[in-house]
């Protein structure tokens, strides 16, 4: 699978296909821009790499305190489990890896989601 001709096959942000999948693991890519929704995983932990452009993750504690990790070309991050967080991007792409029928909006997420953010577990390759 190249990724580069992956991304090229689809324009929608933060709506991702899955590129592979390995023992009970999807691999994931998606383009991202705008602002995700707050949300949390509660059992499983969430790995980002940055394929292009810029990625931030904020992440909030359970004091409500909010913390942002920007991320760019080649960098990675792990949200762990039950930790808050909503992603944005001024514009890029992603490769995560979740768990197969992981929800992009968490096991749960704080307010509506916007229209730009597809409530999915992931989309197959057209």
């Amino acid at each position: 699978m190249n990724l580069a001709a992956a991304l090229a096959s689809f324009d929608d942000v933060y709506s991702p296909r899955i590129v592979a999948r390995m023992n009970d693991y999807d691999v994931r890519i998606a383009h991202t821009k705008g602002e995700h929704v707050w949300h949390v995983h509660a059992d499983t932990d969430e790995f980002f790499l940055v394929l292009d452009g810029q990625f931030d993750v904020a992440l909030r504690d359970a004091d409500g305190n909010e913390t942002t990790v920007v991320l760019r070309q080649g960098d990675t991050f792990v949200v762990p489990k039950g930790t808050e967080h909503k992603p944005s991007s001024p514009g890029g792409s992603i490769l995560m890896f979740e768990p197969s029928g992981t929800l992009t909006t968490g096991d749960r997420h704080e307010g509506e989601v916007p229209d730009h953010v597809d409530s999915t577990t992931g989309h197959e390759l057209a």
